[in-house]
């Protein structure tokens, strides 16, 4: 899940190579975050939070599927 995160993420940033992606667990629930350059920051947010939810919406379908709890932060580097 973490490539597809970081798939989704590299595609929207000017600054690829400071996209860091990788995930922790936490029994159930597995956390996956995200750190951009802080001039990318808002392009993976976007207006009102809806880039990064449509980010969360795309990972909670797909996590759906593997019937796994995965929640998407997006963390300032």
């Amino acid at each position: 899940m973490e490539k597809f995160v970081e798939y989704i993420v590299k595609s929207l940033v000017d600054d690829k190579e400071r996209v860091t992606v990788y995930s922790v667990r936490q029994g159930d629930l597995t956390s996956i975050h995200v750190k951009t350059a802080p001039g990318d920051l808002g392009k993976i947010i976007g207006i009102s939070g809806r880039i990064a939810q449509s980010i969360r919406v795309l990972v909670a379908a797909r996590a759906a599927e593997n019937a796994k709890n995965i929640k998407v932060c997006i963390d300032e580097q």
